[in-house]
């Protein structure tokens, strides 16, 4: 579980260096690139340390899903970026998406290497 809040931690700080890069006008601003660069290194640090524990299969695009729906919200919310249906759509899917890989992380299941390995072992009796 812990591993699973650090991720989420990654994410939003994921979200603010992204947001962040609205206001660094093109890295030309020194105090907005500063916070960019600080958001950055602290969500990849915190990623870092929660794929020791989850599979960076399932970390990595939730943490990018949680900071591209945190991005999106942010437009909403304080940039009045359109509030449309399709992209309603679409950040809902994204939410689906990640606890939907959240809820399959960890769960065992056949693999390609098991399916082949069963593949390989019947072709081999047949013979």
């Amino acid at each position: 579980m812990r591993a699973w809040i650090l991720l989420v931690v990654a994410g939003l700080f994921e979200t603010g260096w992204a947001v962040g890069l609205k206001y660094t006008d093109g890295f030309s601003r020194l105090l907005p690139t500063l916070g960019v660069l600080i958001a950055l290194l602290i969500s990849m640090v915190i990623l870092a340390v929660a794929v020791r524990d989850l599979p960076i299969g399932t970390a990595y695009p939730v943490w990018v899903g949680i900071g591209a729906i945190g991005t999106v919200l942010y437009g909403l919310v304080f940039l009045n970026e359109p509030a449309t249906l399709p992209r309603l759509l679409f950040v809902t899917l994204l939410i689906v998406s990640i606890v939907g890989l959240k809820m399959t992380a960890g769960h065992e299941g056949p693999t390609v290497s098991t399916i082949e390995e069963s593949s390989t072992h019947v072709s081999r009796e047949t013979r």
